[in-house]
């Protein structure tokens, strides 16, 4: 009977996912619309935000309990599964290729390029100081600062007038927009809960129900509302989104942890695979959209295939250390 509940509510939560999509997606417009921001602003700030809600939780959870290396974990897989999948995968919907030629967006790749790396430039010595957070969200704050400095990075101009009803349809909109968010961070959760289950019913081990569901589970909003994105034909909101998800959590997130409780890695080998295939990611990113000033699909399938080498690499070698070390302790 136990499966068949899980069964049920990977279900509903399927269609939660389909009923928020439709309510992020019509209510992002028309707040963009409203406020004259353009739709890669309204896609950094607003649904990035939202959907690195629970990887603040989980840092700020961790980081109270006394286990804050939890948090940098939990943000080295997001950005790697950010980097790889989100904006690749909704590349395969997209009539054309993902238009990056924006200076707005040219810097912001930058700035996750560079977001990416300073947590693993900082952390060489062993600790995210209470300093190196402070260097983390002020990384972020300078780059607010860049955006809303000229009106032109983010403003746009749309068609129609503003009026009093057009006011009241952007306070429901927010709502709407709160609700359609809030319903995806639930219907991704309860889709990582019953992935898990139907992994464990199958007898698979805690290590690769990590590497293969929990791991990409975290990026699913994200993954989510840029194919939804591409379907629409709002290119412009799925680089925002995607970058926005891995900024906000390698800056804002691992700066309000290590504020809170600063965090020590003695031992980097489980973070070292991990560490490698995030820089070559994040390498690669900035160079397909610097270089051809897009993002292809041909350059989609390179990142997904990264995102695979990197699996494969971590049953692999997670396998044989432990085959290792059994055979050790046998003999």
């Amino acid at each position: 009977m136990v499966i068949f509940f899980y069964i049920l509510l990977f279900l509903l939560c399927c269609a939660g996912f389909y009923v928020a999509g439709e309510w992020i997606m019509s209510g992002l417009m028309r707040v963009a619309r409203f406020l004259g921001w353009r739709e890669f602003v309204v896609a950094f700030f607003i649904m990035a935000s939202a959907a690195t809600l629970p990887n603040l939780f989980v840092g700020i959870s961790s980081a109270l309990r006394g286990f804050p290396q939890l948090s940098f974990g939990d943000v080295a897989g997001n950005n790697l599964a950010a980097l790889t999948l989100s904006a690749a995968i909704a590349a395969m919907f997209c009539k054309k290729n993902i238009p990056a030629k924006s200076k707005t967006i040219q810097m912001t790749a930058v700035i996750a390029f560079a977001a990416v790396l300073l947590p693993l430039l900082l952390t060489l010595d062993g600790n995210l100081s209470r300093i190196d957070g402070a260097v983390l969200i002020l990384t972020f704050l300078l780059y607010v600062i860049w955006l809303f400095s000229k009106q032109e990075r983010f403003t746009k101009v749309y068609k129609g007038t503003k009026s009093v009803s057009e006011f009241k349809k952007f306070v429901f909109d927010i709502v709407k927009l709160v609700a359609g968010i809030l319903l995806l961070i639930i219907a991704a959760q309860g889709i990582v809960v019953s992935a898990n289950q139907f992994a464990a019913s199958l007898g698979l081990s805690l290590i690769l129900i990590g590497v293969l569901i929990t791991g990409p589970g975290s990026a699913l909003p994200e993954i989510y509302f840029d194919v939804q994105s591409a379907k629409k034909n709002e290119p412009w909101m799925i680089l925002g989104d995607s970058m926005g998800a891995v900024i906000l959590p390698a800056t804002l997130v691992l700066g309000v942890v290590s504020l809170i409780s600063p965090i020590y890695i003695i031992d980097f080998s489980s973070f070292a695979i991990a560490r490698i295939f995030l820089v070559i990611s994040a390498i690669a990113f900035l160079y397909f959209v610097k270089t051809k000033q897009a993002f292809t699909k041909k350059e989609a399938f390179f990142m997904i295939g990264l995102y695979v080498l990197f699996l494969i690499t971590e049953i692999f070698l997670k396998g044989y250390i432990e085959r290792s070390w059994f055979n050790f302790l046998m003999h």
